[in-house]
């Protein structure tokens, strides 16, 4: 994989709110809509994310935001992979696989024990990416996210 650029990963601060919120925006609007859960959480994401301990990252490349994935904490032991959004510009370069691996490498270091996410099998190329890392598809459940078709987790 050449990005050209080497790709940093830096974690949420208030500054980029926004841009959480963007990049996420990008992407639901094009494919599905942004459903009232979105608008809280992607509107609110220090409150609604990080002071419920979860985790927000971002994908930087020289001195612009390209990507972002968030971690939202389930329980103790289980966290919700979501919020996983690439720039359409930087798509196609490998920043999902590079935000994905790191989200893997932090729940190995806090210790989380199983990683869960939502999607939609519309999204191939994501579905794809999660069952090369190990996510196995289970049982959704209803009425969390009205775009999601497929839920899949992955044991840490």
């Amino acid at each position: 994989m050449n990005t050209q650029y080497s790709i940093e990963i830096i974690p949420f601060s208030i500054e980029l709110s926004d841009v959480v919120k963007t990049l996420n925006y990008e992407w639901l609007e094009k494919y599905f809509k942004v459903e009232k859960g979105d608008v809280i959480s992607l509107s609110n994401p220090q409150t609604e994310i990080i002071d419920k301990g979860g985790f927000i990252y971002f994908a930087k490349r020289n001195a612009e935001i390209i990507g972002t994935v968030s971690l939202l904490k389930k329980s103790d032991t289980i966290f919700e992979l979501g919020k996983m959004a690439v720039t359409k510009k930087a798509q196609g370069i490998g920043i999902g696989k590079i935000l994905l691996e790191h989200s893997i490498t932090v729940a190995k270091e806090k210790n989380i024990e199983k990683l869960v996410l939502y999607s939609n099998t519309k999204l191939a190329s994501a579905i794809h990416l999660y069952k090369k890392y190990g996510f196995t598809e289970i049982e959704l459940e209803s009425g969390l996210y009205e775009r999601a078709n497929i839920k899949m987790e992955k044991l840490i």
